[in-house]
Order: C-alpha cells, then sequence, then structure tokens
C-alpha cells in the first residue's frame, strides 16, 4: 500500500490515469456485487421475509438517504483530514461486510439494516473516491477519467444480473447473497494494494468554514443549474415500468435493465473524453438534450415493445454523459484541497433533487398519468438546459468584465 504526497491532480505520466483504472475495478467488482443482490432483494423480501410493497418502499428510502447524508459527512471529512484512501476504504469494506449477511436474515427489519449499512457504506466513499479521481488526473482529463470509472462500473452492473440469474436454480437466492461476498472482497484487495492515495497538509479550519469557502458565486450558480434539472431526472425504475406497459413480458426486463447499462458503458468514455475536448457544460447540456427527447418518446410511444428497449438505452446514454460530466466538472470551480468538501455539497444538492423528483413523478404517474409524469420531466430538463446556457453567459461575462 504506497501513497503519494501530491495534491490538486498533480501526476507522474500516466501512473495517475492508471490509478483511475484502478478505482474503476474496485468500483467493477463492487458493483457486479451489489448488482447480484439488487436484481432479486425486492422478491426475497416481499416472498421469503414477509414484507409488502410498502416495506420494500421504506427500506429502499431509508437506505438512500443513509446514502446520501454519509456522502456529506465524508466529503466534508475527507478535506478535514486531507486523506482519500481510509475512507474509501472504510465504505467499500462496510458493505463488503454488510452483503452476505442477507443470507442469515429472517425478517424484513433485519434486512432492513442490512441494506441500510450496505448504502451507508456507499455514501461513506464516494465523495471521497470522486475527490481521489480528480486528485489522482489533470483537469484537462478529468472527463476522460470519471467515464473510465464510471464505464468500469457499469460492467459490473451488466454482469451482476447476468450470474445471478445463471446461479439460483442451483444455489437459491440465499446462495447468491453469500456469493456476491467473492466480487465485494475482491474490491477490497485491489483497493488495499494496488490504488494509491494522494493527500495533501491537515486543514486546522473547521468543515464549515471549508464550507463557505466553497460556496463561492459561480459555484453557487452551477449548483443552481444542476439542482433544477436535478428536480425531474427520475430513477431508472421508471423506464423498466414503461417498458411493461408496453408489453415487454415481465421475464424480459431484466434485458432492458441490462440494455440500459450498455448504454452507459458504450458512452461514458467517449463523453469524458469529448468533454475534456471541447468544453464540460456543453456536453453536459447534450446529455440533458438526451434526457429531454428520451422521456418526450417515454409520453408519446404507446403499445410498441421495441420502443422499450430503445427508451432504456437512451437513458443508459444520457446517464453515462450527465454522471460522467457533472463529476468531472466539480473540480473545476473549486480549490484542489477543498474537493471533497465540494463534492459533498454537489451530493446535497443531488440527493434532495432526486427525491422530490421521484417523489413527484411517482405521484403524476400514480394519480394522474404516466404520460403526465414524462411531460413534467421534459419540462424540468428544458428549464435545466436554460439554466445552464444562462450560467455559460453569465460566468463568461464574469470572467471578461464585459
Amino acid at each position: 500500500m504506497t501513497d503519494m504526497s501530491k495534491s490538486g491532480g498533480e501526476h507522474e505520466g500516466d501512473l495517475g490515469l492508471r490509478n483511475v483504472v484502478r478505482l474503476g475495478y474496485v468500483s467493477l467488482s463492487t458493483d457486479l456485487s451489489t448488482e447480484m443482490i439488487l436484481g432479486v432483494l425486492p422478491f426475497f423480501i416481499i416472498r421469503d421475509l414477509g414484507g409488502s410493497a410498502a416495506v420494500l418502499g421504506l427500506i429502499e428510502g431509508l437506505a438512500e438517504a443513509a446514502n446520501y447524508l454519509f456522502r456529506v459527512f465524508s466529503g466534508l471529512l475527507t478535506d478535514k483530514i486531507a486523506r482519500r484512501k481510509p475512507l474509501v476504504l472504510l465504505g467499500y469494506g462496510l458493505s463488503s461486510i454488510s452483503k452476505p449477511i442477507f443470507a442469515v436474515t429472517s425478517s424484513w427489519s433485519q434486512a432492513l439494516l442490512v441494506r441500510v449499512t450496505d448504502r451507508a457504506g456507499k455514501g461513506i466513499r464516494t465523495s471521497p473516491r470522486d475527490a481521489l479521481i480528480s486528485d489522482s488526473v489533470a483537469r484537462s482529463e478529468a472527463g476522460r477519467a470519471f467515464g473510465i470509472q464510471g464505464a468500469l462500473d457499469q460492467v459490473g452492473a451488466v454482469l451482476g444480473p447476468i450470474i445471478a440469474f445463471a446461479v439460483i436454480p442451483f444455489i437459491g437466492i440465499r446462495g447468491v447473497f453469500w456469493l456476491s461476498f467473492i466480487p465485494a472482497a475482491l474490491s477490497v484487495l485491489i483497493l488495499i494494494f494496488f490504488v494509491r492515495d494522494y493527500h495533501g497538509p491537515v486543514r486546522e479550519r473547521s468543515i464549515f468554514k471549508n464550507a463557505r469557502e466553497v460556496l463561492d458565486r459561480q459555484f453557487v450558480l452551477l449548483l443552481l443549474a444542476l439542482g433544477v434539472f436535478s428536480v425531474g431526472a427520475y430513477d431508472f425504475s421508471f423506464i423498466l415500468l414503461k417498458a411493461g406497459s408496453l408489453g415487454i413480458d415481465t421475464n424480459y426486463i431484466p434485458l432492458v435493465y441490462a440494455v440500459l447499462n450498455i448504454g452507459t458503458v458504450i458512452l461514458g468514455v467517449p463523453a469524458g473524453i469529448l468533454a475534456d475536448r471541447v468544453g464540460k457544460i456543453p456536453v453536459l447540456g447534450l446529455g440533458y438534450a438526451v434526457f429531454l427527447f428520451t422521456s418526450a418518446v417515454g409520453f408519446s410511444v404507446v403499445g410498441n415493445p421495441l420502443f422499450g428497449f430503445v427508451i432504456a438505452f437512451l437513458f443508459g446514454s444520457y446517464l453515462a454523459i450527465s454522471d460522467t460530466v457533472q463529476r468531472a466538472i466539480i473540480p473545476d470551480f473549486t480549490k484542489p484541497d477543498l474537493k471533497g468538501t465540494a463534492y459533498a455539497i454537489y451530493y446535497t444538492i443531488i440527493g434532495i433533487g432526486a427525491f422530490v423528483a421521484n417523489a413527484s413523478f411517482g405521484a403524476l404517474w400514480s394519480n394522474i398519468s404516466p404520460a403526465a409524469a414524462f411531460q413534467f420531466s421534459v419540462a424540468t430538463a428544458t428549464v435545466g438546459i436554460i439554466a445552464l446556457i444562462v450560467f455559460i453567459r453569465m460566468t463568461h461575462e464574469s470572467l471578461t468584465g464585459k
């Protein structure tokens, strides 16, 4: 286990990019483990543990709340201690240990504790990991770096459900939970022995002073633009529901999910490279436009199962662009030793937006119609694109003095 005493995106030739690739393999192994479980967990909670749809919603809601809460905490802490890897390791380790415990649960309340622990681990690692990715490369390579890590992560998302589907007939759902520990443990070993840490001087100021320093005018304007879009950015689950409403048999819905993840794998790296070459904000606007088009197709097509796969691929393409570029943008608007704090604030905005988006989208879907829900997201995406254009103009004027 080796460290680098460099910070702020300093790197040694290709060494920094190799660090990113190794972090990508950590994400691949962890996501493979996670997706092996997520594909069967809802059925396990309801059928084997006696839960209900409401219980499932409670579990996932509390789990995601823990996820975003710990993203904020760890992002602030990583700048305070001026280290990334210890928190990243803690997060991955916590998730790895918790997953196989599903195999011995006997009630949905126990499953709730395990699920919340797993997502808390994800929250602990995410902000420091993103800061470490940014630390590993120069700003001009940030888009490609986040694209590589995101693409490798999604490879795990494709392989996980396929492996679970193949082995369940032989080892059962509880056997899948035990099996998930293998790739999870592998991710921790890769992290310990192959990923290098970047660190700087310990900051004596409080985390609240760090946050105030991060929140300058440009960063606040950027967060406003991202936040406006996020309040309509619904979860992929609604894409799967739409595919089912178009006539795709339930047994084939995992294939729709696979197509969605394939779109993310294919376009993650190209989107990052394009962002580095032509600018991150314009490429992010392209991602938002893809989301807008996906939502427009979502409310306009009916009765054609083929469009379920088309919408899934489009949504995966949007995720590839937006997730890659949004994370790569953050270091451009903060000091190198405050990246963790910046990511903490960013994830706070995105987390609030995700809650509002999914609650609003689900309410419109259930109480009015799926078309109304997609129309809501078309509207918010349009406003988000306009907000990005305004952000570009305002920041350009502030830099040029015009």
